[in-house]
């Protein structure tokens, strides 16, 4: 029994083929009754069966074991073309005229294969004996979450099948088999809800819970008669037995546990068809079908675009999306069956923002890109997830710019690439391929490195390789592994085979080693000079060195030039430097560049006289801020640089402008607090051009992108305490009290109208608070939910702060969305901490085994700026602390620490206060 505890993986003596499910949901006492029998195949000889197995009563007595009889009559008659005896001669060489010398070697062979065969035979008492074997030994061990089944005798090598019956609960921690909660005609119910990724599938069956264990799946559900009942495949057959129905679905193709899906409860859908025949429907609660109608749009013509761009049409005969009210991703790409938040399906065309409209679009298309990234071909562990993750989420912007290409998402891109960096610049990031020792682990990788890093990398080899030979060695790559699993390597050895480069060399730098480089550039007697070293946001010096795919230009994008950075250093011969040199055009290179003071400055000057492109402008911009928080470049160099910002118009350069604004006047408020209100009308007047140009009404005919810019701008002044923005906030908001419908505050600009009331209230003025918590109550859209939730933080008063973290674990709130009301205002803060510290032991209870916890620690850690902090931080949790949390808690103390670091260097910033006072 011990050799079986702590081990990363299942002992490989059995493997399973095939799953026959059965499950019975009771919604009323939300528990539930089941049985499986799984076709085995043992392939070496054991007297135990390890599966995995949690949170599940085992019936003991039904626990057995049954030897197919195929199995030994396979092995007695392997057949003419068997394995034991081998191929009978082809036509050709039966023709041939042997010596009988050669006829003699013939038979010896023939003969030693025969008697090889002969001794893997069952003894004489196997082949009669039974055919039926129980265990003697039936032991559930909880902290490895395996079934440990011992026989009093060798199992038979061959196929069987292994029966169990087993019952559990429908729990509340939404993942598993799960209960969530909705209402219909005013009387709330319960639905059960599937979450199997990432090792949850041995909380509904026992099971081999490993992404390499493919299967088939045939499922069968006993539920009410009134109910809708979804599984990964079409219903074959339903029987009626008085309140109850069982349902028979078709069974699966070979997939991983992971993959398998349950819906049970109201629906109504939307329906369509893709031109070769498939049937997509979108399911949501009873009257809210309309809402789906967006996203059923976005779903057919996406499968139709991935059939043509991974040249494999979609493998099922149906695809079946649908929106949960409590569920703790934004979706999970289920084969043939994709569950969704509502706020990440349903797009109301009254009350949805356009953000929330292209987040629909966004997850759509990633989840169905899954269908074949992770579906079809499935990585081998979770070591190789990013080959899920970080392709589907490359692979979704490549379907949005198709869709939507007035959206200029490539340029978006940029904040899933930033969000990559920031996270890989900590000394506690981690590798791409990242090895996993436990199945505890396994959650805390589901983070920027694997989906954002991993999507940048991508972006960075397809630009590098060039656009049609990546999609022709991808579809090569899909064909080959399809139904099967696929280690990184294997990608790799796809796009050598197809564009002759040696991809495996040049991506081993970028995947087997955590952080990236800092390229700095010089330029020195018509010579440019590059030197690449480890980025760290601590200032500390790395010793990791990548290859480097350079690009540049020189006063103009009419030609670039490139090269590939082998070593730490290199330089090239410029026969015309031009008036500015941009080093990784449009921002395709995961790395930061470092200029010198007067390429710095040529850069600002392109800038205001808007000579760059907006990507070129964002990367210079973010650089530049990096460089400022590790320390190797001043906040006053940094504010000159965003000033030549003023008239920036573009989406998503301003957006992170305003993000970058956000972050340096919490930190200017510790380290110069004599200072914040400057800090603050800095930048209101560094965003009054574009409030002006987009003003509060939308104009007709206006871009997605200026509907989504225009409520970021205006909640941006609401937060810097910008007046002018306050009181016209104000006004519209007591409008909408009056009037839901109300044209003077549009989904758009809710948020920044409720951001704006929150900065005002405090303890003796809480009309706006009472306000907004009615507006919460009174609304049943998630999306609208949410907005009010994300606003409330904001007020500055720690007597309200307390009473909104309070309101996030009534049951008011749904636990999903708890975490969006945690980024509270610097004073806050600490208000905050106390908060998580008292109420630790409930809140690590209710998130601590999911995905939600690791944001209770990074929204509540990461903004605090002192050493005294991250030590204390660090003894409240080394007693408290758990696998699922490690590696975050890790990042949020260093990220403290680096704060602190900033400040020091801030207060040390000797004509800093000249220069804001005079920029204000």
């Amino acid at each position: 029994m011990e050799q079986f505890k702590g081990q990363p993986r299942l002992p490989k003596f059995a493997s399973p083929k095939r799953y026959d499910i059965r499950l019975k949901p009771d919604l009323t006492t939300c528990k539930f009754a089941g049985s499986v029998a799984i076709d085995l195949n043992i392939v070496s000889k054991t007297k135990f069966i390890v599966l995995n197995a949690a949170d599940l009563s085992i019936q003991k007595e039904t626990v057995s074991f049954t030897r197919k009889a195929s199995s030994f009559y396979s092995r007695l008659v392997p057949g003419r073309t068997g394995p034991v005896l081998g191929s009978a001669p082809s036509s050709s060489s039966a023709n041939l005229s042997l010596s009988p010398l050669a006829v003699l070697n013939c038979l010896w062979k023939w003969w030693q294969r025969l008697w090889t065969w002969f001794l893997s035979l069952p003894t004489l008492g196997e082949q009669l004996g039974t055919n039926v074997f129980e265990p003697c030994k039936v032991d559930l061990v909880e902290e490895d979450e395996i079934l440990v089944l011992e026989f009093p005798e060798t199992l038979p090598i061959g196929i069987g099948v292994l029966a169990i019956d087993f019952d559990g609960i429908l729990n509340d921690k939404m993942k598993g088999f799960y209960r969530s909660t909705y209402e219909h005609n005013g009387e709330k119910k319960n639905m059960a809800v599937t979450q199997f990724e990432p090792v949850d599938a041995r909380r509904c069956f026992p099971c081999w819970d490993e992404p390499a264990c493919k299967a088939t799946f045939k499922i069968t559900l006993d539920v009410p008669s009134d109910l809708v009942a979804l599984s990964n495949m079409p219903i074959v057959d339903e029987k009626m037995e008085g309140h109850v129905k069982t349902v028979f679905y078709q069974e699966s193709p070979i997939m991983s546990t992971y993959l398998v899906a349950v819906v049970i409860g109201l629906f109504d859908y939307v329906e369509d068809h893709t031109s070769d025949g498939i049937k997509v429907r979108v399911y949501c609660q009873v009257g809210k079908q309309n809402q789906g109608k967006f996203a059923l749009n976005v779903a057919v013509k996406t499968l139709e675009l991935y059939r043509e761009y991974f040249a494999v049409p979609y493998s099922l005969p149906k695809l079946d999306m649908i929106a949960v009210p409590d569920f703790a991703y934004g979706a999970m790409e289920n084969y043939g069956l994709v569950t969704y938040r509502e706020t990440a399906l349903l797009y109301d065309e009254q009350h949805s923002a356009a953000a929330n409209k292209q987040r629909v679009a966004t997850v759509v298309t990633h989840e169905l890109a899954h269908q074949w990234f992770g579906n079809l071909v499935t990585m081998e562990w979770w070591t190789h997830l990013w080959l899920n993750e970080g392709f589907a989420t490359w692979v979704s912007y490549l379907a949005n710019d198709c869709l939507f290409p007035e959206w200029k998402i490539w340029t978006q891109f940029l904040e899933e690439y930033t969000e990559g960096l920031r996270l890989d610049e900590l000394a506690e990031s981690h590798p791409i391929e990242v090895e996993i020792n436990h199945a505890s682990e396994i959650d805390e990788i589901f983070d920027a490195i694997s989906y954002r890093k991993g999507a940048s990398v991508i972006r960075m080899l397809q630009s590098y390789l060039g656009a049609e030979c990546f999609q022709r060695s991808l579809a090569s790559y899909i064909k080959r592994h399809a139904c099967s699993n696929a280690k990184t390597e294997d990608l790799w050895a796809a796009l050598e085979e197809g564009s002759g480069e040696p991809v495996n060399k040049l991506m081993n730098s970028w995947t087997k080693q955590k952080g990236y480089p800092v390229v700095s550039i010089k330029l020195k007697d018509d010579k440019l000079e590059f030197e690449q070293s480890q980025f760290l946001l601590s200032g500390s010096h790395g010793d990791g060195q990548w290859i480097v795919p350079i690009t540049f230009c020189c006063g103009s994008y009419d030609v670039r030039q490139s090269l590939l950075l082998e070593t730490k250093s290199a330089s090239i011969d410029l026969q015309e430097s031009g008036a500015w040199i941009k080093v990784n055009v449009d921002q395709t290179g995961f790395y930061r560049v470092k200029y010198d003071e007067d390429l710095q400055a040529e850069l600002s000057y392109a800038i205001v006289n808007k000579m760059l492109s907006a990507t070129d402008r964002f990367g210079i911009l973010d650089d530049s801020f990096a460089l400022c928080v590790a320390r190797q470049q001043s906040l006053t160099s940094l504010l000159t640089l965003m000033a030549a910002y003023a008239e920036e118009l573009d989406y998503t350069v301003l957006s992170n402008l305003i993000s970058i604004s956000c972050k340096i006047a919490r930190i200017a408020a510790d380290a110069t607090p004599e200072l914040t209100k400057y800090f603050k009308h800095f930048f209101v007047v560094l965003f009054q051009y574009s409030a002006k140009k987009l003003g509060w009404e939308a104009k007709e005919g206006e871009s997605h992108l200026d509907a989504m810019l225009r409520g970021q701008i205006l909640s941006a002044l609401a937060e810097f305490g910008d007046e002018s923005t306050l009181k016209e906030a104000s006004r519209r908001f007591h409008a909408f009290l009056n009037d839901r419908s109300t044209p003077l505050l549009p989904p758009d600009i809710r948020r920044a109208a409720y951001v704006a009331v929150m900065q005002t209230v405090n303890a003796s003025n809480r009309s706006g608070f009472e306000s907004l918590l009615r507006v919460y109550r009174e609304t049943d859209l998630s999306q609208e939910k949410t907005r009010v939730l994300g606003s409330l933080a904001s007020c500055p008063d720690p007597n309200i702060i307390l009473e909104v973290l309070n309101f996030l674990l009534s049951p008011e709130v749904r636990s999903q969305d708890a975490v969006f009301g945690l980024a509270v205002c610097r004073e806050g803060r600490e208000t905050t901490w106390n908060w998580l510290k008292a109420n630790w032991e409930y809140i690590s209870k209710t998130w601590g085994s999911g995905v939600l916890i690791r944001r209770f620690v990074s929204s509540i850690v990461s903004p605090f700026a002192s050493f005294e902090k991250a030590k204390e931080v660090e003894d409240f949790f080394a007693t408290r602390s758990k696998p699922s949390i490690a590696r975050t808690l890790k990042q949020s103390i260093e990220q403290v620490n680096v704060n602190a670091h900033w400040v020091q260097s801030i207060q040390n910033e000797e004509h800093l206060a000249e220069v804001v006072k005079e920029m204000t």
